[in-house]
């Protein structure tokens, strides 16, 4: 009598899994990249006052600004454009409270100068209050709009 399990299937259902397995995974990546991430210029002018502009081309968002007139940046005439496509990306200024990358363009939230930017899909949530995505828009930020409490990290390896 002759056994069901030869080294040829073996072989054989070793490479069908395999193929599965990587056409599954690459699928997965494809999906979870698609979209890219986002992409925000960090820049400061002649006289250190800092801004962003924010761009995100899959969701149509393109040339939204966020200025801060009262304040200052130590660096001056600096421009950096930094794409949030996987964590830990350093910022010009500020720092990044919170970060979910999983799914791009995901979720991206800044502390700037004691203001709470949280860049979402679906919109743009500026010191706890949501405004729409709107392209070739301008935000001004001014000292007198901080949160009463400023922003805390979400990290919970960071001190609070």
């Amino acid at each position: 009598m002759k056994s069901a399990v030869t080294p040829k299937t073996i072989l054989t259902w070793f490479f069908v899994v395999l193929g599965l397995y990587l056409l599954v995974f690459y699928g997965f990546e494809y999906w979870r990249h698609r979209r890219g991430g986002w992409e925000v210029d960090f820049t400061s002018d002649s006289r250190g006052r800092p801004s962003i502009v924010i761009y995100q081309a899959r969701l149509n968002i393109s040339s939204v600004e966020v200025l801060f007139p009262d304040e200052k940046t130590e660096a001056t005439n600096v421009s950096k454009r930094i794409t949030f496509d996987r964590p830990l990306r350093k910022v010009l200024f500020g720092r990044v409270l919170y970060e979910d990358l999983t799914v791009l363009p995901g979720v991206v939230t800044l502390d700037l100068f004691g203001h709470e930017i949280e860049l979402l899909p679906r919109a743009l949530i500026v010191n706890k209050k949501e405004v729409p995505w709107k392209s070739e828009s301008v935000i001004e930020l001014w000292s007198s709009n901080k949160l009463a409490q400023p922003p805390r990290v979400a990290h919970p390896d960071e001190p609070r």
